[in-house]
């Protein structure tokens, strides 16, 4: 690992330090539903300006960690990830960094829960990353004054609905999957960020204001 980097949890000064070197600006994150009972495949692509000659951290709490590139240098997994954080180091003031991770669906209600319903024996899934549990499921630089733009790219089975922060452009089908790509959100911070999946029923309307239609829907099992 780079540096002293203990524990899972950020600790406030660790936090001050990090708001003071980083400007995040922009997240792609792309999750792959569809590779098995226990994880997923997780592509966060995080680009960030810091003050130059400075090192500092991702977060993530992942099973493996399959790749790691900074601005097109590929580093190694093993010596850079602890379990928890990926370490960065030799950076630019303007930086780019890739990161592809095995992570896993959880049971408990942090990052995003699993659950078979015993009715229809169908998968559904929703998210819970308050307050440090977005790093479950992409890597990012969790605390909440470090916002950013987030835009989520979804495969899931094709008989799936897949809900975000902003909007879905109309999905694409191929070999029995749909892949969704949603909008741009405006800065948020990481532990907001939302995802909800699986074979939900779903309600639609509209809520007319003002000129505005403002759509609306109900998903449940």
């Amino acid at each position: 690992m780079i540096g002293d980097m203990p524990g899972t949890n950020l600790t406030r000064d660790e936090a001050r330090e990090r708001a003071d070197l980083i400007e995040v600006d922009s997240y792609q994150v792309e999750l792959d539903l569809t590779t098995g009972e226990s994880t997923f495949t997780s592509t966060t692509t995080v680009k960030f300006r810091i003050r130059p000659g400075a090192i500092t951290w991702l977060d993530l709490i992942a099973p493996a960690v399959r790749e790691v590139v900074v601005n097109g240098e590929s580093r190694d997994p093993a010596v850079v990830y602890d379990g928890a954080r990926v370490g960065l180091d030799n950076l630019a003031e303007e930086n780019e960094v890739k990161v592809v991770a095995d992570a896993a669906y959880m049971k408990t209600g942090e990052g995003l829960h699993r659950f078979v319903d015993p009715v229809d024996d169908e998968v559904y899934l929703y998210s819970q990353f308050e307050v440090a549990d977005a790093r479950r499921v992409f890597a990012c630089f969790e605390q909440p004054d470090l916002k950013a733009t987030f835009q989520f790219t979804v495969v899931a089975p094709e008989h799936w609905h897949v809900i975000s922060n902003a909007p879905a452009h109309k999905p694409r089908k191929a070999n029995g999957k749909r892949r969704w790509k949603f909008a741009v959100t405006k800065r948020i911070s990481s532990y907001i960020t939302a995802l909800v999946a699986g074979p939900y029923h779903v309600e639609e309307s509209e809520y007319e204001t003002k000129g505005r239609s403002i759509p609306l829907a109900l998903y449940c099992r």
